[in-house]
């Protein structure tokens, strides 16, 4: 335990032996988001392993490396379990606003669930930059953070039970969709999540395997770096520029120590 613990808050600038509490979760969850990046570079590289505890501390602890849900998320578990929470995985799938249509892929997102005191929320430290950045109950209340408003929604439907709905802080002006998931199919199984990585890393639809992304929340907006633009988003203004391999390497490195 001490080592994810001790690990985990120098990745993201907490005292080593601070107590992890509920009402302390919302400041270790944005604390989170500011510090370990969304990424896919070891799915471009093809430098992919095996989702395991071991492999997830080396890569995101050890080596300050970010991930997608299926690595961030289960993190954010074990780190969770460690710190005394009853906290489950479960898988979801994307809502793609350009389609209006849940992804092909199927449940490939994977987030966290936590029960406490008679309720349960969901958590997630691996959608980007639509992060809540703080529990989210399964009873429909909104919650307000630095990244927006967030709830979740009682469905009938045969991807899953609960929809999570958001609008962005200076983005969005009406709720949208951002994944349905099953709150009563939890993962089990790394095997589970391995089969995730797979049709991430392989399948054609997937929008992870072509190019590089590289993305964090910051104290005013997010940051957001491929292999073409920067983009920086600070108290609702936008500024995209165009960069080169060159400059991906140095903005990598500068924005997101990597």
């Amino acid at each position: 335990m001490k080592k994810l613990n001790s690990l985990f808050h120098k990745r993201i600038g907490m005292p080593e032996n601070e107590k992890i509490t509920f009402k302390k979760l919302g400041d270790v969850l944005e604390k989170t988001a500011q510090n370990i990046p969304f990424e896919n570079l070891n799915i471009i590289e093809k430098k992919t392993c095996d989702i395991t505890k071991d492999n997830l501390i080396n890569k995101i602890l050890e080596r300050n490396g970010g991930g997608l849900c299926y690595e961030l998320n289960p993190l954010f578990y074990f780190y969770l379990k460690e710190n005394g929470f009853n906290a489950f995985l479960i898988s979801g799938v994307v809502y793609n606003h350009t389609a209006q249509e849940y992804i092909k892929l199927g449940r490939t997102h994977v987030s966290i669930l936590i029960n406490h005191e008679d309720q349960t929320y969901l958590i997630d430290t691996g959608f980007g930059s639509n992060l809540p950045l703080k529990p989210v109950p399964l009873s429909g209340e909104i919650i307000s953070s630095n990244n927006g408003e967030f709830r979740i929604k009682k469905v009938n439907n045969e991807l899953g039970d609960y929809v999570l709905e958001m609008k962005l802080k200076n983005k969005d002006t009406e709720w949208k969709i951002g994944y349905v998931f099953d709150s009563s199919k939890p993962i089990t199984d790394a095997a589970n999540l391995n089969e995730i990585q797979t049709i991430i890393k392989e399948h054609p639809d997937s929008s992870f395997n072509k190019n590089p992304l590289i993305t964090r929340l910051t104290n005013k907006g997010n940051i957001t770096l491929t292999n073409t633009t920067f983009t920086q988003w600070a108290d609702g203004i936008v500024s995209k520029k165009t960069i080169d391999e060159v400059k991906f390497k140095e903005l990598a490195k500068q924005h997101f120590g990597m």
